[in-house]
């Protein structure tokens, strides 16, 4: 009998050891159920590593660290340069900062861009995700392979989509729907959802998602920003530029123990707002977070990161004096000819007549008028599904079990399908809600239509990697929203022959012997409503898709001054192989996939057609 009960002894201390270790926060209740100090670098939690082998790129922890020390290094420089700068002078009404009032904002958004407090491990800033050198994108070329989504701060969960470029996207308007046109223009993101209603700027609201953002920053409430902000080194200067109200906040003495507590932990529940502040502080809060959003957004529309800089410029300035080479100059008639480019990616001018069948479905000849932009964006602000195959590296297809955190980033597997601008309209999973229910009735016919990025700085690599295209040296980039395409070969033969060699009813990893997948044969699309039929068949020969990738490696600022902070790149170059089956060797069979989710496909009003 005693044995029995020291038997029972034994195993009940175990299971509560147990528990203690795999639920710390358990442990805390009595503490406001708050738990283990994850900020703590010397108690990390243990990794969420849901993955296959093969979806985690090998060197991810010393690429981790690599892009860290440069973030730091652009940190530190930052500060110097807010050190040195005069102060400017208060003075007017309406109040304006004079003299260097426009270069402290710039100066002090740098500042918030490459701070990694701003996060509950303190490990990750807004650049680990968009480093100059790679035009504000993905500085990683083995995640840009593999899990096409950067970790968070909480290691691994990981997001959807690439990571998109910054430059230009200040230009960007207001989301809205134009009753004439019957389309969306505007907003921020992939899929439109940072709208700027509320701040007029879709690029300041775009970059208040990523600090609360489950799979990136990860902080639990917005108010964790502020009070990181009261111990920043730079909190001077935000305060010259913002004025002082933020030191009037009191926070409540768990705030840094809810703070290391990354969004989306079951401890929280419900809750989007654990730290409890009162109304007057909570005011402050947001007021503080809305201008985080506003510096950010004057950084990134500034000369230091878009900066109209690049040979094309040069060549709008004065084509005598800065020529485009023939290959270039061809290139660029294509884009705005026979390849339609022009059309999405605007140039500032007409995209060139086309004559009526059998000659061509798109433009193919020479638009010769003047050019209506000397500053033009490469982008219409619009929404296009171009049909791109389901890609099974992504990471979040992975992550449907729950984290050490009790927080599970998608429960339907390899049934969650991107639709884009549709599930925002929806205020669907994954996406935010719609600020606006007129727009719903609208969702069926932008199911699957993600931002028309602009072309510029799409060619941009660190000055030692030279191109995006191997043989290289080259930097290993990732495009379009699920990063399928690997080098910009890929992706103009992708717009030049996704209909010429259509395979509808297989997914990628899974075509036929004889073909090559992203040459001759190009999977069925993840959302077939929608699909842009401007493109697919353009009849481009292969030194014409080359052309054209020499004209948008023209597009890269750089070319009249230099750009800032390029040199800042410390990894290794990539050789080896040819643009065209470039990442091919990291293509993975797509499993069987289940129906598109309920919670996804199931929300009316329902897609015009059933998605797969």
């Amino acid at each position: 009998m005693r044995e029995r009960r020291l038997i029972a002894i034994v195993v009940l201390c175990c299971a509560v050891i147990a528990v203690v270790l795999l639920f710390p926060q358990l442990s805390s209740a009595q503490n406001g159920g708050f738990g283990q100090k994850g900020g703590d670098p010397d108690t990390p939690p243990p990794p969420y590593n849901p993955y296959p082998p093969g979806i985690l790129p090998s060197d991810l922890n010393s690429e981790i660290a690599r892009v860290l020390r440069e973030v730091d290094f652009i940190e530190s420089e930052a500060l110097a340069q807010l050190r040195t700068l005069p102060p400017p002078t208060l003075t007017n009404q309406p109040p304006l900062l004079a003299h260097t009032g426009q270069r402290l904002n710039v100066l002090v958004g740098k500042a918030l861009n490459f701070d990694r407090n701003i996060s509950p491990f303190k490990d990750r800033a807004c650049g680990f995700c968009h480093m100059p050198y790679a035009g504000f994108s993905g500085p990683i070329p083995s995640v840009n392979l593999t899990m096409i989504a950067y970790p968070g701060s909480y290691q691994f969960r990981a997001g959807k989509r690439t990571a998109q470029r910054y430059t230009y996207s200040p230009s960007f308007p207001v989301l809205n729907y134009n009753q004439t046109q019957q389309a969306f223009f505007g907003g921020n993101f992939w899929d439109s959802r940072a709208t700027g209603y509320l701040l007029g700027s879709p690029d300041a609201n775009q970059a208040q998602g990523p600090p609360v953002d489950t799979q990136e920053h990860a902080l639990p409430d917005t108010a964790c920003v502020a009070f990181r902000l009261q111990s920043a080194v730079y909190k001077s200067f935000f305060i010259e530029l913002w004025g002082d109200d933020i030191n009037t906040i009191k926070f409540p003495q768990n705030t840094e123990e809810i703070c290391e507590v990354p969004g989306g932990a079951s401890v929280f529940g419900t809750d989007t707002m654990p730290i409890k502040l009162s109304s007057s502080d909570r005011a402050i809060a947001n007021h503080v977070y809305d201008h985080w959003g506003q510096s950010l957004d004057q950084y990134e529309a500034s000369p230091d990161v878009s900066a109209f800089s690049s040979k094309f410029d040069a060549f709008l300035h004065s084509p005598t004096a800065n020529p485009l080479s023939a290959d270039e100059m061809a290139g660029y008639n294509l884009f705005r000819g026979k390849a339609n480019c022009n059309s999405c990616h605007l140039d500032g001018r007409s995209t060139a007549p086309t004559p009526p069948p059998p000659q061509g479905n798109a433009p193919n000849s020479t638009d010769t008028g003047a050019a209506a932009s000397t500053a033009p964006l490469f982008t219409c602000f619009g929404s296009a599904n171009l049909g791109l195959p389901l890609n099974p590296r992504d990471a979040i297809y992975y992550q449907n079990t729950p984290d050490f955190f009790g927080f599970t980033a998608n429960p339907f597997g390899f049934a969650f399908r991107d639709l884009g601008l549709g599930t925002f309209l929806r205020s669907g999973p994954g996406s935010w809600a719609s600020p606006n229910d007129d727009w719903t009735q609208f969702a069926p016919l932008n199911d699957g239509r993600m931002q028309t990025s602009t072309a510029r700085n799409v060619a941009m690599v660190p000055p030692q990697c030279p191109t995006t295209e191997a043989p290289g040296p080259y930097f290993q980039k990732e495009f379009f929203h699920n990063g399928y395409i690997k080098s910009l070969k890929q992706l103009v033969h992708f717009y030049n022959t996704r209909d010429a060699f259509p395979f509808p009813t297989i997914t990628s990893g899974h075509c036929p012997a004889g073909t090559t997948e992203k040459v001759d044969c190009w999977p069925m699309a993840e959302v077939k409503n929608n699909e842009d039929m401007t493109i697919g068949m353009l009849g481009l020969t292969d030194m014409e898709e080359n052309q054209i990738v020499a004209f948008l490696q023209t597009l890269t600022d750089g070319f009249t001054t230099p750009f800032p902070d390029i040199n800042t790149f410390t990894g290794v170059c990539m050789t080896g192989g040819i643009a065209a089956t470039q990442g091919n060797d990291f293509l993975i069979p797509t499993p069987p996939l289940p129906p598109c989710a309920t919670a996804i496909c199931g929300v009316p009003p329902l897609p015009t057609m059933p998605i797969p």
